[in-house]
């Protein structure tokens, strides 16, 4: 891997670094929580796999969102046997990681991803994008974590993916720029309609920690591209906090 990410160690709730114990046992503990209580230790390929994500400087909470997406997509498969071992999130992990990196601008946007073969996403049409991104905006509205207002917003998604449906062979051409660009719009709505269902205070802690997650690479960035990141981080934290989703279609 190339680039800043290559120089720093990541970042663990309220500390811009930790050593490699300390960033395994977190990891550790996240992945008891998803595993309902079921401690799996991150000992021989796990221990392996969680130290290259600290070495190669993915964020703690970035690392989160590659276990939570491979748990996520493991439910989906049916009733789970067996608990979630962490080497087994590595593909997730790192795909969460390419597309943070882009997000915030560590990278460029013509970047190849690290590992493009093990992209968890391959496949994922733009119909059934539509249709995760609206379960999850439903559900986040249905358990209150995010107000009314956003009622027009799933009812926009919706309509969107009722389009992306009516087309048999698929979207494609003009109409699928369309979409594309409409759900673009959409997910700036999105992101001011989160940041202003939160408490104050709540906002203030994740400005915090969006700077702490980018503090590893602070050095390295003019201050405007710094200051995008941030802005870049703290809606992923928002969204995270809601349990919303991601609207746009790359």
């Amino acid at each position: 891997m190339s680039g800043t990410a290559t120089r720093r160690g990541a970042e663990s709730p309220g500390e811009a670094a930790v050593d490699p114990l300390e960033y395994c046992r977190q990891i550790e503990v996240h992945l008891c929580r998803k595993n309902d209580g079921h401690l799996i230790r991150v000992v021989g390929p796990s221990f392996e796999a969680v130290s290259a994500w600290m070495r190669d400087g993915v964020p703690f909470k970035v690392a989160c969102e590659g276990i939570d997406r491979y748990v996520e997509r493991y439910y989906r498969k049916g009733p789970r046997r067996r608990p979630v071992r962490v080497e087994f999130c590595d593909a997730d992990v790192r795909d969460v990681f390419d597309q943070w990196r882009r997000a915030t601008g560590l990278v460029a946007e013509g970047a190849q991803p690290e590992s493009p073969s093990a992209d968890p996403r391959r496949g994922v049409s733009l119909p059934e994008h539509i249709e995760r991104a609206l379960l999850r905006l439903s559900s986040a509205r249905a358990t209150n974590r995010i107000g009314e207002s956003a009622d027009a917003l799933i009812d926009a998604v919706s309509s969107l993916l009722d389009a992306a449906r009516a087309s048999a062979g698929g979207v494609r051409g003009e109409k699928r720029q369309a979409l594309v660009g409409s759900l673009a719009a959409l997910d700036l709505q999105l992101s001011a309609l989160a940041l202003a269902s939160l408490d104050p205070s709540l906002v203030v802690q994740l400005e915090q920690d969006a700077a702490e997650e980018l503090a590893a690479f602070r050095a390295d960035l003019p201050p405007e591209r710094f200051e995008r990141a941030r802005r870049v981080a703290l809606d992923r934290l928002t969204r995270a906090r809601l349990g919303l989703p991601s609207l746009a279609f790359t």
